[in-house]
């Protein structure tokens, strides 16, 4: 008898396309890939009411919903409100207590509100803030993967980032991260499947680990 298709919703970092998957490949025999994009928010939203906006293009219940970084975040709420077989993150965190102190100070003096007019049109701060300070050597080659510059969407999404008050880890989420994330340092994070040598943008630089590793890690 032949398994069901599983239907796996991908979900980019801040700012980021969904070209930072172009290469996951997952046996097409057992799963569908569904490629999610980030919508413009409208005018104070909050992540929660964001996250239900999401959940319109989810097509196939249950899923599996994987986030990268920011996208992690987003991809936990969205877990809220529509049934979910797997929920895996990468490069990204559980709850505000993994925020690096950097962050954690910006939300409390509330400098992150300065964070926007500095990245809207200056694409070579995004590409800094979204992957990290390590890009600087292959900046050309990290820009294409960024698509959304719109200044209403950073400042909210940086604003929700660093704000996100969930402080209990949903249980069931599986959280792999790179023990060299300059984002979200690994000293910050509890209980994930580490990945040797792992930068913040291992998605695309260490694609074949994904490829190997994740059929596994759905289906088990």
């Amino acid at each position: 008898m032949n398994q069901p298709i599983i239907h796996v919703y991908l979900m980019p970092g801040m700012a980021a396309s969904p070209t930072i998957f172009e290469h996951i490949q997952l046996p097409r025999d057992q799963f569908e890939i569904h490629l999610l994009e980030w919508k413009i928010p409208y005018k104070s939203e909050s992540l929660q009411d964001y996250a239900k906006r999401m959940c319109t293009e989810i097509r196939s219940h249950p899923c599996v919903l994987i986030g990268v970084s920011f996208g992690g975040v987003l991809v936990q709420e969205m877990s809220l409100f529509i049934n979910t077989e797997k929920v895996i993150i990468i490069s990204s965190v559980k709850s505000k207590y993994e925020l690096p102190r950097r962050m954690r100070m910006a939300r409390k003096t509330k400098a992150y509100k300065l964070i926007p007019t500095q990245l809207a049109g200056n694409i070579e701060a995004l590409v800094r803030f979204s992957f990290g300070k390590t890009v600087d050597k292959r900046l050309a080659l990290y820009q294409k993967y960024l698509s959304v510059n719109d200044p209403a969407y950073l400042d909210w999404a940086i604003k929700n980032m660093i704000c996100w008050d969930r402080a209990e880890p949903l249980p069931g989420v599986i959280h792999i991260h790179g023990d060299n994330d300059m984002v979200f340092p690994i000293k910050y994070i509890d209980r994930s499947m580490v990945v040797k040598d792992g930068t913040h943008v291992m998605i695309i630089n260490k694609y074949r680990w994904f490829n190997k590793n994740l059929p596994d890690l759905i289906i088990r």
